[in-house]
């Protein structure tokens, strides 16, 4: 673990520009025709997998009422809470926390009017060093590819699961496919997404998510890919990674 002095002198790994545009389009989360509207149709896929994987990997029953109860879950990168919701649902002791201001004062609103107790933070992961190891599982979707230092954001979200613990990388995967797709469709064409909102080399590849984790004791259980069926118009969780994707590690104990 880094001292306090080696701490305050490393890099950020937040992007300036990247929280900028965010707090630029935080009162939009929420919204269900807004700009993030196709963002909650994709999620509702992820939560629908997470909700029966992470129970099971916990060693807990899926068809338990709140099948992660007693499990502390970290949200890094939470936005407007889309996950960190779901999950207290499910039992977690959840923390979200988000470079964004703004994003958190609209999760912080949401979830009080849902009457929802989650401790949301506007702070960046490696805020949490004195939390090193703390977490059952943490969680960081969408988020990785909006960082200044991919390698040193996934060390830090790393570090704060505990031995034993799971950790979830959702993100875009640097192919030819999702430039066509990610970029192109969906922000040009398509108009899903604001223009701006990736930069396709950001992109992060998932041998390279695994290379930044494994010296942490780090494996991975599980790599799946999040994908658009053009025809129903449906997303579903399968076998194609080459535009999202979902990685699922355990930290050795």
């Amino acid at each position: 673990m880094l001292r306090k002095d080696e701490r305050k002198a490393a890099k950020p790994t937040a992007d300036a520009a990247e929280v900028a545009r965010f707090n630029a389009l935080a009162e939009e989360w929420w919204k269900p025709g807004g700009a993030f509207k196709v963002v909650h149709q994709f999620n509702a896929s992820r939560i629908r997998y997470l909700s029966e994987q992470l129970p099971a990997l916990a060693g807990r029953c899926p068809i338990r009422e709140q099948p992660l109860a007693g499990l502390r879950l970290l949200d890094a990168g939470c936005g407007a809470g889309l996950v960190s919701e779901p999950m207290a649902k499910l039992g977690a002791e959840v923390v979200g926390i988000d470079a964004s201001e703004r994003n958190v004062m609209v999760a912080r609103h949401h979830a009080g009017e849902a009457g929802i107790a989650i401790d949301y933070r506007h702070a960046l992961p490696e805020d949490l060093a004195g939390e090193a190891d703390r977490y059952d599982i943490v969680l960081s979707l969408e988020v990785v590819e909006h960082v200044a230092d991919a390698g040193a954001f996934l060390r830090a979200i790393g570090t704060l699961t505990r031995p034993g613990g799971l950790l979830v990388v959702g993100t875009l995967n640097r192919t030819p496919q999702s430039f066509v797709k990610a970029i192109l469709g969906a922000e040009y064409v398509l108009r899903w997404l604001p223009r701006g909102t990736h930069a396709w080399s950001k992109f992060v590849r998932p041998d390279e998510v695994t290379g930044h984790l494994a010296p942490l004791g780090f494996e991975t259980l599980a790599l799946k890919g999040v994908s658009l069926n053009p025809l129903s118009f449906q997303w579903s969780v399968g076998e194609d990674t080459s535009v999202n994707y979902l990685q699922v590690f355990r930290r050795r104990r």
